[in-house]
């Protein structure tokens, strides 16, 4: 393939799994961030607004996350409902082209919650250059390894109702337990050594220094954006050589 086809390819699967549902299906949008917005509203309540920041970051991070994992779902539905994978195995499309497509279909479709709660955080008061920029940079970090890790899943997947029980449980190992909606302090020593085994620990370190206006030490900062590159480097290794593209 030329780079204009793989282009076209990637607009066309962007088109069909992002777009297009946007306009014909907007209740799956409210679905989107149904479940950031519960979050942020009874932890605002809760705290009595003390830890409406971390309610804010917790929400992109859970939203961005559901973009990556809900792949699994789309790419499953493809490959065993409409046969689609199939065509395109036969096609000249390749395997990371049509992965990319799909995976930026999710993305897009997820761009109107991002915007939301980007929204609020500009609204209050967080966003500076460098916050703006440490948050771009976390939130791509899980959307990679989550996409990683959803199109590793989806291949071995037999039929999409799998999809239904693992997608809750992952969320619930990465975005519920783990400290994403409030300080990692508030847990006992034993929880916090349990939570550092989730990526998105050190994913919500880095974004909760920017609402807590406490200055994270350079070592710290370091490991948790080395934790998090290793990581989605290790699912992005895994989904390449352990992913079934054909059905065996």
């Amino acid at each position: 393939m030329t780079g204009r086809h793989r282009l076209r390819s990637l607009g066309t699967l962007v088109l069909i799994n992002g777009l297009i549902p946007i306009r014909t299906q907007p209740l799956y949008l409210v679905n989107l961030v149904a479940s950031p917005l519960s979050f942020l509203f009874f932890i605002s309540v809760i705290s009595h607004g003390h830890l409406l920041g971390y309610a804010i970051t917790g929400g992109l991070i859970l939203t961005m996350l559901s973009a990556g994992t809900g792949l699994q779902s789309d790419l499953t539905h493809y490959r065993h409902d409409l046969k689609f994978q199939d065509i395109v195995v036969a096609s000249p499309v390749e395997a990371p082209v049509y992965v990319a497509g799909m995976a930026l279909s999710e993305l897009v479709y997820s761009l109107p919650g991002i915007a939301l709660f980007v929204l609020l955080y500009v609204l209050a008061g967080y966003a500076s250059p460098l916050n703006l920029a440490t948050l771009v940079g976390v939130l791509l970090l899980v959307w990679g390894f989550a996409t990683a890790l959803a199109f590793t899943l989806a291949t071995y997947f037999q039929d999409v109702r799998e999809t239904f029980m693992f997608s809750p449980m992952i969320s619930l190992l990465l975005t519920v337990l783990p400290p994403v909606y409030y300080p990692l302090s508030y847990l006992p020593a034993w929880a916090q050594f349990v939570a550092r085994f989730s990526p998105t620990t050190y994913a919500a370190s880095l974004v909760q220094a920017s609402v807590s206006h406490v200055a994270v030490p350079l070592v710290t900062a370091g490991l948790d954006w080395g934790v998090l590159g290793a990581v989605t480097t290790a699912l992005f290794l895994v989904a390449a050589f352990k992913a079934r593209w054909k059905e065996p």
